[in-house]
């Protein structure tokens, strides 16, 4: 079965197109709706890139195809109803032919904060593929004892560097752990989101202590 045909999209309510509503995969934003049918759909999943159907012209048309601002495919989700389409992309440049990050003038800034969960789903790839020379892979081979001792030994330089560093060793060195400990989490059938939905509750005034 073909990934179109796995979607179950109902081309036939609005005479063989459905609106396709395109969001940053990383920040979330909305960054445009275009109008897809099964020809542009299939050719976004050969692609790789966000083609859409050009109701003005009666083609399909790639976005980015003259100005190189392509959206390059993430994921592709159907609605309960299967008539509208959520696309997933990253944009490389301006997304409206305006020049502006999105078709509603909006700025689609990326938080560095947010990266975490781009991190995640990296580490998350790395755990299931596990592809040689990877620096991730090696971690995962060495099993929870040695990862566990590697986020420790990350924790004491970030110590060591807070106490008698600088700012910027400090930084390096929180970074180090973080990474590690995302590693150890994701060994552990667990992710940075459930540290993030912890922290949450916890700001709850009703929270207590377990």
């Amino acid at each position: 079965m073909s990934e179109v045909e796995q979607l179950n999209v109902n081309f036939e309510k609005n005479d063989g197109l459905v609106p396709a509503i395109v969001q940053d995969n990383v920040t979330r934003q909305v960054l445009m709706m275009g109008y897809m049918n099964k020809e542009s759909l299939a050719k976004t999943f050969e692609l790789g890139k966000v083609t859409f159907f050009s109701r003005t012209s009666k083609k399909l048309w790639t976005k980015g195809e003259e100005s190189g601002h392509f959206l390059e495919l993430v994921s592709i989700k159907s609605d309960c109803d299967n008539d509208t389409l959520l696309v997933r992309a990253n944009p490389a440049g301006p997304t409206c032919h305006l020049g502006t990050d999105t078709c509603w003038g909006e700025t689609n800034e990326r938080q560095a904060v947010g990266f975490l969960q781009e991190l995640q789903s990296f580490i998350d790839k790395r755990y299931q593929e596990k592809p040689e020379g990877s620096y991730t892979t090696s971690l995962f081979a060495d099993g929870i004892n040695k990862m566990a001792q590697k986020v420790g030994e990350e924790a004491v330089e970030l110590v060591i560097e807070a106490c008698n560093g600088t700012k910027e060793r400090m930084v390096y060195e929180g970074s180090d752990l973080l990474y590690h400990l995302i590693v150890l989490l994701t060994a552990k059938g667990l992710s940075i989101g459930d540290l993030a939905s912890e922290l949450a509750e916890r700001h709850n005034p009703e929270w207590k202590k377990h």
